[in-house]
């Protein structure tokens, strides 16, 4: 790569790539548990302390974001990291009513450490200032939420944690740092699962945190290495390896998960749909935050009962039943199926993937069809 300051896309498009003649372009992952070593130990020495393969994912996601990254064995193993990092000697984590709830269950684990859960609605920012000033707290939000994709104001949220001397986490799944940078409105840290639109192709499970703290990403590192939570290099390879596109992805998926959603919104079988695209209450706000789209989750109720929605999601021909969100593979799930999740009975969340937008809606209006009866 030339020093000439390049964008992050074509960064990522060369990450983890060597120009050295004779040399692979694409290097392969570094698998070894142990270094040859003399003398005093290094971090490089043992396995569970660093790799090189790690050092190439976190280099090209610290460039989406001009910050550290360090990577977890997991989306929930970098918010246990997190929360153990930043909730020493504070009572509470204040973290979203409706947002993903697992974070929920984490911080609930907490709770003999001195640390425990405390739910706000992100939209309420009189409330949030005075849950702030009343205990030392972590500010965890998260923008767009899962499953019900509501869109937080971050810099406003970031400016009252701030006169509270409270972290803020922003939960960047969703939109990935190439489509909101949360470091730049005011973050402490910003948190992915890049088990999902990151590596982008269903076949890992990994997570990040980004900081511009370096105090805070060494302390992550050293929890990372004491608990254990490390990623294989296999892994971090399969990751840089979807970040190239990430791109290209983001913007198709963003595009017909647009057009998905506003095409749902006229569907006479179906009664909400959650977008930022389409929630003329935030739109302002979503296209401030994430001008280059507002990535591949949507999700909408249907008519009917909770049988209803499982037989859509079951009548897809096109459309994959399952978990999770990102790939390149269109999926979709009733939400409400699993125990401590914030969404209505007939919710169903989709994961608009890289088909073409006409033919998922074809599949889509088919499975309503048979699933509802028509």
């Amino acid at each position: 790569m030339t020093d000439r300051a390049v964008s992050a896309d074509a960064t990522l498009a060369h990450a983890g790539s060597r120009r050295q003649p004779g040399a692979p372009v694409v290097q392969p992952p570094q698998l070894a548990s142990i270094l040859a070593s003399v003398g005093q130990p290094g971090d490089a020495d043992y396995g569970r302390g660093g790799n090189a393969t790690w050092t190439e994912l976190e280099d090209a996601l610290g460039a989406i974001e001009a910050a550290e990254a360090v990577v977890f064995s997991s989306g929930q193993a970098a918010s246990m990291a997190l929360m153990l990092a930043l909730a020493r000697d504070r009572d509470a984590i204040l973290l979203p009513r409706d947002g993903y709830y697992n974070a929920r269950a984490l911080a609930e684990r907490l709770l003999p450490y001195g640390a425990g859960p405390v739910l706000v609605d992100q939209d309420e920012l009189a409330v949030i200032e005075r849950e702030l000033a009343a205990r030392r707290a972590v500010l965890w939000t998260e923008s767009p939420t899962n499953p019900l994709l509501r869109v937080a104001d971050l810099a406003a949220l970031a400016r009252l944690a701030g006169a509270a001397a409270a972290p803020m986490v922003v939960d960047n799944t969703v939109a990935t740092g190439l489509l909101q940078r949360p470091l730049d409105l005011g973050a402490t840290a910003s948190l992915c699962s890049l088990t999902k639109s990151a590596s982008g192709h269903s076949d890992l499970l990994a997570g990040a945190v980004l900081t511009r703290d370096s105090g805070l990403a060494a302390e992550l590192r050293s929890w990372r290495t004491l608990g254990g939570g490390v990623l294989g290099p296999m892994e971090c390879w399969l990751a840089v390896r979807g970040l190239k596109t990430l791109p290209l992805r983001v913007e198709r998926q963003s595009a017909s998960a647009l057009a998905i959603a506003a095409h749902l919104a006229a569907h006479p079988r179906v009664t909400a749909v959650h977008y930022p695209g389409v929630c003329a209450e935030t739109l302002a706000l979503a296209r401030a935050q994430m001008p280059r789209g507002f990535g591949p989750l949507l999700s909408f109720e249907v008519e009917g009962t909770p049988a209803d929605a499982e037989a859509i999601v079951a009548a897809a021909a096109l459309i994959v039943p399952a978990t999770s969100f990102g790939g390149v593979e269109s999926t979709w799930e009733r939400r409400g199926r699993w125990p401590g999740e914030s969404a209505a009975p007939t919710l169903i969340r989709l994961s608009v993937g890289i088909e073409p937008a006409a033919d998922l809606i074809a599949d889509i209006d088919q499975a309503l069809a048979t699933g509802l009866g028509d």
